[in-house]
């Protein structure tokens, strides 16, 4: 089965494995995902990840990460930026997710950062998705 948009793919299978309480969850890999769950392990969103050889494009497994009362430390994720409709942002008009509780994943010529950094580095680029 061809997927059209991969990111919405990742998004979607964070999201059924929380719902589904599964402490792990394996994407198939490429180096935007690679980067995306670099991010919400960098922002403590995931437990951690590993880059699984299969001797294809590999498996990128993702440990989901939980709070005391076994609810899903990621509250929300939406794609915004998407194959028929692209969303681009200046530095300045950078949008605030949550009130700043939570960050949006930005892809600019210098790779891709949250938000913040971009408002920080002053860059802007294509707002790929929310996370709160």
């Amino acid at each position: 089965m061809a997927v059209t948009d991969p990111i919405s793919d990742y998004l979607t299978r964070i999201r059924n494995a929380q719902k589904a309480r599964h402490t792990k969850v394996d994407i198939p890999a490429s180096k935007m995902k690679r980067a995306i769950t670099k991010i919400l392990k960098k922002q403590g969103y995931i437990r951690s990840y590993v880059n699984i050889d299969d001797g294809l494009q590999g498996v990128l497994r993702v440990y989901l990460k939980y709070n005391e009362d076994k609810k899903p430390v990621i509250d929300g994720l939406k794609r915004v930026s998407r194959p028929g409709l692209r969303r681009y942002a200046k530095a300045t008009e950078m949008p605030r997710v949550r009130n700043n509780f939570g960050i949006a994943i930005v892809t600019t010529p210098q790779g891709l950062m949250t938000n913040i950094e971009c408002r920080q580095r002053n860059v802007g680029g294509e707002i790929l998705c929310y996370i709160w």
